[in-house]
């Protein structure tokens, strides 16, 4: 049988983690005890995440969006191209939202005052209703899952994300084409919890 066989089911990220080590021992495979772990946790969180956004009658993404737009207060406006930069995707992307959030009656659009050629995008009034709704269940929701970490925890969490956050993002930190991969087959981190709704 399998040795790996006997590692912790519940944890999936140990199990292929001993099997690397056993067929690859001459690589360091422990970054897999981090990476792979944020890997799952953040698919597990985003899955929680978007069942708040589905009550509503939201995709993760149009939640984003009205979010964006609540958060700066009134007019709760912005243009598309700023919107875009702030829920971090591409123009289309964003296009493809607002045509949607404007269909159900929660977005306008209308010529930028400065640039004719440009638009600009609002919440309605049924929109603004609907994203404090929405917002106020959001957080009961991340209070309810971070309930499992004690108040130390928690604190000691955020300070780690942080500071890893902010080396990776500091000038001249390396990029994924100039490092060597310390595994083969390098977990993709598809980490969602940006902070859009902060």
């Amino acid at each position: 049988m399998d040795p790996t066989e006997h590692a912790d089911h519940a944890d999936h990220v140990a199990l292929i983690q001993a099997q690397w080590h056993r067929e690859r021992p001459d690589l360091d495979v422990s970054p897999l005890a981090v990476i792979g772990r944020l890997h799952r946790l953040a698919d597990r969180l985003t899955a929680e995440l978007t069942l708040v956004f589905q009550r509503y009658g939201l995709s993760e993404g149009e939640f984003d969006v009205l979010a964006a737009l609540r958060r700066t207060g009134t007019p709760y406006e912005r243009a598309p191209g700023e919107l875009a930069a702030h829920t971090m995707v591409t123009t289309g992307a964003m296009t493809k939202r607002i045509d949607r959030l404007e269909r159900a009656g929660l977005v306008t659009r209308r010529p930028a005052e400065d640039d004719r050629r440009g638009r600009v995008v609002a919440l309605t009034d049924a929109g603004v209703r609907l994203i404090d709704e929405a917002f106020t269940a959001h957080l009961r929701n991340e209070h309810r899952l971070l309930a499992h970490l004690a108040p130390e925890e928690a604190a000691a969490l955020q300070a780690l994300l942080t500071a890893w956050h902010r080396r990776l993002d500091a000038p001249g930190t390396p990029g994924p084409g100039t490092t060597t991969p310390t595994a083969p087959g390098r977990l993709r981190l598809r980490l969602r919890l940006r902070p859009r709704t902060m």
